[in-house]
């Protein structure tokens, strides 16, 4: 026997990463000293700019939002999908990416599938200015079933220590701001999948008139990151606090980012909630208390900012091209409400 015959494929996966290094190369900077396929990957940062550097990291997945990726044969969206969500988790901490890796795990190589998701990855860590400088490509077929994949992600950023959000700054009656999403995002699929595909039993296919869109199209809608918004107002300390919806939706983020003895009352009718998550409650006969701590119910990003600064950052985000809207307040107390 051979490694081929135990079900590992070495010739496509030198393939694949000679299409990987290729499109890696094109995320580089001058921070980046080593080449794709090194041991570990080499980045020297310039942090001239700041006085005392933080490093902030993180790790996410894709999640379940890869079953319908492989439905729709469709690959790259989620590829950008672990870039932004990596992205916004550490920019709530107020720090902007270095670099980038990742990390793919498949039943079989497939060269072309393979392509797809880091020329996705590829894509995000571009336009975020975060190179990739590494990561595994894992063939096991012991443990992933036929086209059956998983992808995470690795980031690491930086901030000044004086400028990082940690929740203390964060006063009772500041202003809840709330950022849009694009669906999903990557939360929340593993429901949304049980209620679309086997209980409505529709298709990626399907076309839904109140989504303008097949069903595949809205659950692979990418994740928004918020980067190119927010920065302005992070250089400018006008932002007390930032909060990522991802799982746990609200009641499980907004308390992460607030100090002892203060909670969060939020206004659910401060903003239309997107047709796509009636339709998994309706679908599902999912209860309102469901929704709100599986989804983000339309809002990707919360911002924690001050009454007197409430005007200076709806404008700068207007100029961006963000729109915002007061979904709520901080108060005394624990938790969060939502009314």
């Amino acid at each position: 026997m051979d490694y081929r015959d135990a079900g590992v494929d070495i010739p496509a996966a030198d393939q694949a990463k000679a299409r990987i290094k290729a499109l890696a190369r094109g995320t580089f900077n001058d921070g980046v000293l080593s080449e794709i396929g090194s041991f570990g990957g080499m980045f020297r940062p310039d942090l001239a700019r700041f006085r005392e550097p933080v490093l902030v990291s993180s790790t996410d997945s894709v999640g379940t939002k890869i079953k319908v990726a492989i439905l729709a044969g469709v690959h790259d969206t989620v590829g950008y999908d672990i870039v932004a969500h990596c992205v916004n988790d550490i920019l709530v901490q107020g720090a902007v990416p270095l670099f980038f890796l990742d990390y793919l795990a498949v039943g079989r190589i497939d060269v072309d599938r393979v392509e797809a998701i880091v020329r996705g990855v590829a894509r995000g860590c571009a336009e975020f200015g975060c190179p990739l400088v590494g990561g595994e490509t894992a063939q096991m077929p012991d443990v992933y079933a036929g086209d059956d994949y998983d992808l995470a992600g690795f980031i690491v950023g930086v901030v000044e220590r004086e400028s990082a959000l940690t929740g203390a700054a964060v006063r009772e009656g500041d202003l809840l701001l709330g950022l849009p999403s694009a669906g999903l995002h990557t939360n929340g699929y593993t429901l949304a999948r049980k209620v679309i595909f086997d209980t409505m039993g529709y298709r990626v296919d399907t076309l839904v008139p109140e989504l303008g869109t097949t069903v595949g199209e809205a659950l692979l809608a990418p994740h928004r990151a918020y980067l190119a918004a927010l920065e302005p107002l992070l250089d400018r300390r006008k932002v007390r606090g930032l909060v990522h919806i991802t799982g746990g939706g609200f009641p499980g983020n907004v308390p992460r980012v607030l100090p002892a003895g203060l909670g969060a009352r939020i206004r659910t009718s401060a903003w239309r909630v997107p047709p796509l998550f009636r339709i998994i409650q309706g679908g599902g006969r999912v209860s309102d208390e469901e929704m709100y701590r599986t989804f983000n119910m339309g809002v990707g990003m919360v911002v924690i900012v001050a009454p007197g600064d409430l005007h200076d950052v709806e404008h700068s985000l207007e100029r961006r091209g963000e729109t915002a809207f007061v979904i709520g307040s901080v108060e005394a107390g624990a938790g969060v409400i939502l009314e």
